[in-house]
């Protein structure tokens, strides 16, 4: 899946996914009013209007992009309805030719992490059928249990050929409290990124490895530093706009290349008629804005490059 990924990177000239975090305050009036026209005020409304804005967003972006990655939160708190759509986004993303990053951040241990792996990346096998729950292409593992909690998911990404970003060094302002810590002369942070090297030896197609590694944008220093760490893993970069990170900031996490890394903007896309300078789209051509934020983000990442 790593080789399909920088493929596709490669094809677009777009080293960007695009966050699906739907949300009610900014899915526009009209769609929310359709769907609880529908379902009610209900769950089943909220993930109709979740769904409506997805697909509304995947038709404007897909040729743009490579990747895109729905944060699976914001499907969960609407419950079951929620976790549909979160399987509609996926598979409507796949027909559409997009690689799906699912930002699930999941990690535990032994049969619990395996259940996990399967879940995202895996099949469950039931009698002669293999069957796939949501079927993302790749997922993000929180590895504060250590290599318990990484390896079930290796396993799985080695049997279905898919592929993992480890949170190294997470975008939020308190990532430090933990990540920043000396252990043995060393940030937590690089322990864990010497893990990734480790955990994706003899894994390589095209020079990387599919055990990637999460590293904010935020923080452009350590992203260097952790870039020269970690030569043979792609970074995925969430932190690029919304969160205050520029293209500027970039460069240091791609190699010379200019691959390896893949960044993420979620809200400054899928909300970007909400913003200036797209307000002037409105609520009704939302998909058209997106599309808009996606190309100039396209264009300014390019002068890092």
């Amino acid at each position: 899946m790593i080789k399909k990924l920088i493929e596709s990177i490669k094809k677009t000239q777009a080293p960007i996914c695009v966050g699906l975090d739907p949300n009610l305050s900014f899915i526009p009036e009209e769609l929310l009013k359709n769907a609880i026209s529908e379902y009610g005020e209900t769950l089943e409304a909220a993930a109709e209007a979740f769904w409506q804005f997805n697909k509304a967003i995947l038709d404007a972006v897909a040729d743009l992009i490579p990747a895109v990655k729905p944060q699976s939160a914001m499907y969960e708190a609407l419950g079951l309805p929620g976790l549909s759509c979160f399987k509609k986004t996926v598979d409507y993303a796949h027909e559409k030719g997009l690689i799906v990053i699912g930002d699930v951040k999941r990690g535990d241990i032994g049969s619990t992490s395996k259940a996990y792996a399967e879940a995202h990346l895996g099949n469950i096998q039931l009698g002669s059928a293999a069957l796939t729950p949501f079927g993302e292409d790749f997922c993000t593992v929180n590895p504060y249990l250590g290599s318990d909690g990484v390896k079930p998911f290796i396993d799985v990404c080695k049997e279905n050929k898919k592929g993992i970003f480890i949170l190294v060094k997470t975008s939020n302002p308190s990532s430090g409290e933990f990540q920043d810590q000396s252990v043995g002369g060393k940030a937590l942070y690089e322990l864990v990124a010497d893990k990734v090297n480790e955990w994706g030896e003899g894994l390589l197609e095209d020079g990387y490895s599919p055990v990637g590694a999460v590293v904010g944008a935020t923080y452009p220093e350590e992203g260097i530093k952790l870039r020269k760490l970690m030569p043979h893993s792609f970074i995925l970069v969430p932190g690029y706009g919304a969160q205050g990170a520029t293209a500027k900031d970039l460069k240091g996490f791609f190699n010379p290349d200019g691959l390896g890394a893949i960044v993420n903007s979620s809200r400054g896309i899928i909300a970007a008629y909400t913003k200036e300078p797209y307000k002037e789209y409105g609520p009704g051509n939302f998909a058209e804005a997106a599309r808009k934020a996606a190309q100039d983000m396209i264009e300014d990442l390019k002068s890092c490059m």
